[in-house]
Order: C-alpha cells, then sequence, then structure tokens
C-alpha cells in the first residue's frame, strides 16, 4: 500500500484525490495539507512514501520544500502536481529532486499511474515531454525555450521575484544572503535580455505564474 501525502492550497483539490483513491487497494492518502511548512510538521508524527505537491505554496514554495525533502526525506518520493507549463517546470523540478511531474489536467488513470511509478523509484514524465525531450531540442527560440536556460535556482528567483518578494524575503525563503540574491537578478536579466527590475517582473510575468 502506498502511503500518499497531498499537499496543495486548494482544498478541492485536496479533498478530490483523498476521494479518487478511498476505495483503492494499491494507494491510501495518509494526509492532505496546505503549504510547504507543514509537510515537514506532518511527517514527524506521519509516514509517506509519496508526496504530491503543487510548485505555488503558500509559507514554502514547492521547489523549496522539495530541496529540503531531498536532504531531510531523501527515501519519500515527490511527484510535483501542478498547472503550471510543464515545458518550463518539469525538468527543472525533476533536477531539484522530484521523481516526476503531473500536469493537472491529467485523467484518474494517469495519476494513479504515475504515483506507482514514482513509488517505485521511477521517474515519471508526460509522453508529450519525453518526446520534447528527445526529439526537439529547441527548433527555434522562442520565451519558453529561453526559460529553458534557466537554472533551478534561477527559476525560484524569478518565481519570487513575479509575486513582489524584495530580496530580503527571497533570501529569507531560498535560505541564501540578499547579495546572492542580487547576483541571480543580475543574470536573469542577463539571460532574459532586459535591463531593469519592471521589466525582469513582465517577463516572469509571461511564465504564467
Amino acid at each position: 500500500m502506498i502511503k500518499l501525502l497531498v499537499v496543495d492550497s486548494h482544498p478541492i483539490i485536496r479533498k478530490g484525490i483523498e476521494l479518487l483513491f478511498v476505495a483503492s487497494k494499491d494507494i491510501k492518502v495518509v494526509g492532505g495539507i496546505s503549504n510547504g511548512e507543514a509537510i515537514f510538521d506532518f511527517l514527524k508524527q506521519e509516514k509517506a512514501d509519496v508526496i504530491l505537491s503543487e510548485i505555488d505554496l503558500p509559507k514554502l514554495n514547492g521547489i523549496t520544500a522539495l530541496r529540503r525533502l531531498s536532504k531531510e526525506h531523501p527515501n519519500i518520493k515527490v511527484l510535483m502536481f501542478s498547472s503550471q507549463p510543464e515545458e518550463i517546470y518539469a525538468v527543472n523540478t525533476i533536477k531539484a529532486g522530484a521523481f516526476g511531474y503531473l500536469s493537472k489536467t491529467a485523467n484518474i488513470i494517469t495519476i494513479k499511474e504515475a504515483i506507482e511509478k514514482v513509488a517505485a523509484g521511477e521517474t515519471y514524465l508526460s509522453n508529450n515531454l519525453a518526446s520534447q525531450l528527445a526529439f526537439a531540442k529547441g527548433i527555434h527560440k522562442s520565451t519558453k525555450s529561453t526559460y529553458k536556460k534557466l537554472s533551478t535556482r534561477e527559476i525560484e528567483v524569478l518565481k519570487l521575484i513575479s509575486v513582489g518578494k524584495k530580496n530580503k524575503e527571497i533570501a529569507q525563503e531560498l535560505e541564501i544572503n540578499e547579495k546572492t540574491v542580487s547576483t541571480y537578478k543580475s543574470r536573469l536579466m542577463k539571460k532574459l535580455h532586459v535591463d531593469n527590475i519592471v521589466d525582469l517582473i513582465n517577463r516572469a510575468k509571461l511564465m504564467e505564474f
């Protein structure tokens, strides 16, 4: 029996996943929590084999929580479950320690298959993304292909910039110093071909945060 922890800020999503597996003999939802920090409080009390987690989480975003989970709970497999663009986030979340990336548009069968695959220690990617990675290494440059050149940490910083976080807040959330945040901002402006913070925020919003 796979013990599944669902992490999503929307109660309807949490309840929906729970109901999905209420009669399952293979997967049991052991909890549903609404923010990134609560993951670690939950794991002090209960066990989980797989965590199904959104990227956009209050208090501690999904990618930052993922990095911490990889260090503190290396045996737990994390499957990101998000409406954010797969072509931008999937590879970066896997680099950060996730075992897979699942779109919220996935059907019931796909969700079950992805959880089982990740629980077995395998990586889950959609057929569409797997094909892109294998056969379509950027035929032409586009906004999204530009974002693929960003590192996982740069994606994290850009995401936090897009929601109005200041350098000090970004530094605290990512556990880095403010000078490092400024360095990441400079890199982002260079890679995204902008020369001021307003344009950088506008480019960040193009990523559909």
